[in-house]
């Protein structure tokens, strides 16, 4: 079961695509954090939402928002990933110890191995104040995030 709304978001460390170690809690006081579980880079669906993120980045990269985006992909694989499709913002692996964030955020599918589909908006006092969850083949709506943003 996802976290729930109100709750202090479970705070972790992991690679980016670049090797550099992000940590939620850093910006704490700072910034709103999107955190965003999807099933694996290079995929259809993955890749549709990651690109919507590089296309409005404005929405979700600025000075009062960071986006995570969080898969249990390795990060050389997240590195190629980032670089095939342009994509700026930090992509974190999961990938050891094996989707350990995920399941500390209620989105790893033990059954496949991987997390499915959840969003998760962070304020600056590091609450969740949104969340939903979908499917693995279910895509998310990003209006749904920036109005959640905009709330905040």
């Amino acid at each position: 079961m996802a976290i729930e709304i109100g709750t202090a978001a479970p705070d972790f460390t992991l690679s980016n695509q670049y090797g550099e170690e992000i940590t939620l809690s850093s910006f704490r006081g700072k910034k709103n954090v999107v955190v965003m579980f999807y099933p694996f880079a290079f995929t259809g669906t993955c890749t549709s939402e990651l690109c919507t993120i590089r296309d409005q980045s404005g929405d979700y990269d600025n000075d009062d928002v960071v986006t995570l985006s969080i898969s249990c992909d390795p990060i050389h694989s997240l590195k190629i990933f980032a670089a095939q499709e342009s994509l700026k913002h930090s992509l974190l692996s999961d990938f050891w110890p094996h989707g350990a964030v995920s399941r500390d955020y209620g989105v790893f599918l033990d059954e496949h191995g991987f997390s499915t589909r959840g969003t998760f908006v962070i304020d600056k006092d590091g609450i969740v104040r949104w969340s939903i969850v979908n499917g693995p083949g279910d895509a998310r709506n990003s209006d749904d995030v920036r109005k959640a943003l905009a709330s905040l």
